[in-house]
């Protein structure tokens, strides 16, 4: 055997605990290694290899006192978090950017993707004990889809005509037209797959999750604390003794507790204190660039949003360089309005960017017939550095005779009293992996995360029924053509100024260890929880 093929065959006995440290280091050395070399070596694979254990401490630049266990409801990243770390669901995007079975173990369509099967797995337990059901799944879709559902995911089963069960871990799902996406639709982090009785879930339950660690306690706002589930059906997951996740909205407070070792992981790190935090010795900076974009949502059943030309003079008064340089310090793009990337399958290449332009700005400001002030609600909740933002587009504006009212909103309470209530405010969106999903999470008629309202003018009819063509033509020429109109229209006649595609920005303790980082949510696809791991 020759050398590296015996010092290969050795690392895979230590990573499976055939033989100890010692072992290795000594097999290392008998092949030519020197001491350092052999040392190196083996602490490289221990910090690679998992390891049960430990206390994992996140702190969340996210949550509000009003977020709830029920996950139709999530409307933040933390709430997010917390979805993962207690639930699973039908699929789930791995932390290499695929697709994969979650609680299905397999999926497959037929007639032209309205006839959808899903295989679950089976052996799957919740934490109350009871064992995963296709009546389960079927009630937890019913929960978010039903007719009479008021989860924020009813407008991604839109689609869904019917559901039955073929025995206890087979579900059918028959769609009213066909959809090559619909087991993207059923990875969404609000479709946590819950125990039921009597044909429903109670989605407050804090023990009908199949997810990595059980509800040891909840605070809204303030802290979750989950303790390893020791039934997980992914015996290669959950490494932590316990996991808690805590909400630390304020950027300076967040940078002390990962500085000072308070916490073992931060999100949400703004560009300007990445340098800083850099230098500390025991941090480590993780840049991932995803489909994270920042947004400024004007309602169009709110005057006097619901006029074309002053939607176009505040998409033209906006100094999107600026904000990528003043904002983000580099660390993104400039967005153009709509909220498809460069990397999502049919973006549209020729499409004019909108840039700063105080002429045209002002040309579609008269045009609009109004002259009072443009309420703008900010908090740095909606995204890091969200009032900074507001406050440079207040002086772009003004060269353009724009008057914008800046109202500064309180960060506690912003996702449920603001966002989608009030006519012009700042969120942000992790984006989703295709645009069917993203439309239909945010854009269609039907989902209540229409966050601008885009739903009756003609662009908005016609753009409801691009979606729904695109959904089921197969024909990728054709389906090209659908797309990009799609994004003209809402390039155009959209509620959506999208001035930024942020790159998600941590901070963690150089204890903790990982594998690849997805790039589909914050947080490693909001699954640090289940994936990382205490070298």
């Amino acid at each position: 055997m020759k050398k590296e093929d015996y010092l290969k065959n050795q690392e895979i006995k230590y990573k499976l605990g055939v033989i100890d440290r010692r072992q290795f280091i000594s097999s290392a050395i008998a092949t030519g290694l020197a001491v350092p070399a052999a040392l190196g070596l083996a602490g490289q694979l221990n910090a690679a290899t998992p390891k049960k254990g430990g206390v994992l401490r996140h702190a969340s630049g996210y949550g509000s006192t009003d977020d709830s266990l029920d996950p139709g409801t999530s409307a933040n990243s933390l709430s997010q978090n917390v979805i993962y770390t207690r639930g699973n669901h039908l699929t789930e995007v791995s932390n290499e950017g695929e697709l994969v079975g979650e609680l299905a173990e397999s999926f497959e369509a037929s007639n032209n993707g309205k006839t959808w099967v899903f295989n679950l797995r089976k052996g799957v337990e919740f934490h109350n004990g009871k064992s995963l059901t296709a009546d389960d799944v079927i009630a937890s879709m019913e929960y978010h889809g039903g007719e009479n559902a008021t989860s924020s995911a009813k407008g991604n089963l839109s689609s869904v005509a019917s559901m039955k069960k073929d025995g206890n871990h087979r579900v059918i799902f028959e769609l009213k037209e066909g959809n090559a996406d619909f087991p993207y639709l059923s990875s969404d982090y609000h479709i946590m797959i819950q125990a039921s009785k009597d044909g429903k879930i109670d989605p407050l339950d804090p023990a009908n999750g199949t997810g990595p660690y059980m509800v040891e306690s909840y605070e809204p706002g303030v802290k979750f604390v989950g303790k390893r589930n020791p039934n997980y059906f992914k015996e290669d997951r959950a490494h932590f003794d316990e996991v808690q996740l805590i909400a630390v909205i304020d950027a300076a407070a967040r940078q002390s507790a990962i500085m000072s070792g308070d916490a073992d992981f931060a999100d949400a790190i703004p560009a300007k204190t990445v340098n800083l935090l850099a230098r500390a010795p025991n941090l480590e900076i993780l840049e991932t660039t995803g489909t994270q974009h920042y947004i400024f949502p004007m309602r169009l059943d709110t005057e006097p949003f619901d006029n074309y030309h002053m939607r176009k003079a505040l998409k033209y008064a906006v100094k999107r360089q600026e904000l990528v340089d003043k904002i983000l310090l580099g660390h993104g793009v400039i967005g153009n309005d709509i909220p498809v990337s460069p990397a999502m399958p049919f973006f549209h290449t020729d499409l004019p960017q909108y840039n700063y332009d105080p002429d045209k700005a002002a040309m579609h400001y008269k045009k609009s017939g109004y002259t009072g002030p443009v309420p703008l609600s900010v908090a740095d909740a909606g995204f890091s550095g969200g009032v900074s933002a507001g406050e440079l587009m207040v002086e772009s504006a003004k060269q353009a005779g724009i008057n914008i009212q800046l109202v500064r909103e309180p960060n506690d309470g912003y996702w449920s009293n603001v966002w989608n209530v009030k006519g012009w405010c700042n969120s942000y969106w992790g984006g989703r992996p295709t645009q069917d999903v993203m439309y239909q999470a945010a854009y269609t008629k039907e989902t209540t995360w229409n966050e601008t309202a885009w739903r009756d003018t003609e662009a908005a009819i016609k753009f409801n029924e691009l979606v729904v063509m695109a959904r089921s033509e197969t024909d990728n020429d054709k389906r090209k053509s659908l797309y990009w109109s799609a994004q003209e229209l809402l390039h155009d006649d959209g509620g959506s100024l999208i001035p930024l595609w942020a790159n998600y920005i941590h901070a963690h303790s150089k204890t903790l260890a990982h594998g690849p980082v997805a790039g589909n949510w914050t947080n490693d696809g909001n699954k640090v929880s289940e994936r990382w791991w205490f070298s």
